[in-house]
């Protein structure tokens, strides 16, 4: 099973400061706890959305927005994708987590399951995705 750790953005990270180097020595750890575990897929922080687009679809058509992004809360700082046995697991993988901003800032971080190819029903259209899901593990 595969989880998605979202770490929701703040004003602070909208405006593009950098994490103290205590937070950054904390997040190497947990991340460095994560692969010893076997369990990390991918992780890493995103910048401000000011540097972002967003491509929007409406009526078929298309339109893109360049970024900044008014909702800061609803927006991701970063994340970190983990393949653990369980949901439970997970969720303890996700309490271990650094407050993403440091211990006296308030933050938020969401954790969703990715979905797997098999959960996706047997259409002819999964078995593309399998194919180069294969052809990208080479």
């Amino acid at each position: 099973m595969r989880f998605m750790i979202i770490v929701r953005a703040t004003p602070d990270s909208e405006a593009g400061v950098l994490p103290a180097e205590e937070l950054v020595g904390a997040m190497a750890t947990y991340h460095e706890e994560l692969v010893k575990a076997g369990v990390l897929l991918d992780a890493n922080g995103l910048q401000p959305s000011s540097r972002g687009f967003r491509v929007r679809f409406h009526a078929g058509r298309q339109t893109l927005v360049d970024g900044p992004f008014a909702e800061t809360k609803e927006l991701i700082a970063g994340y970190t994708v983990i393949q653990v046995k369980s949901p439970a697991e997970a969720r303890e993988w996700a309490k271990r987590f650094p407050a993403p901003f440091g211990a006296h800032e308030d933050s938020e971080i969401e954790v969703r399951q990715v979905y797997e190819l098999d959960e996706l029903g047997p259409a002819r259209s999964i078995g593309r995705f399998r194919e180069m899901a294969i052809s990208t593990r080479r």
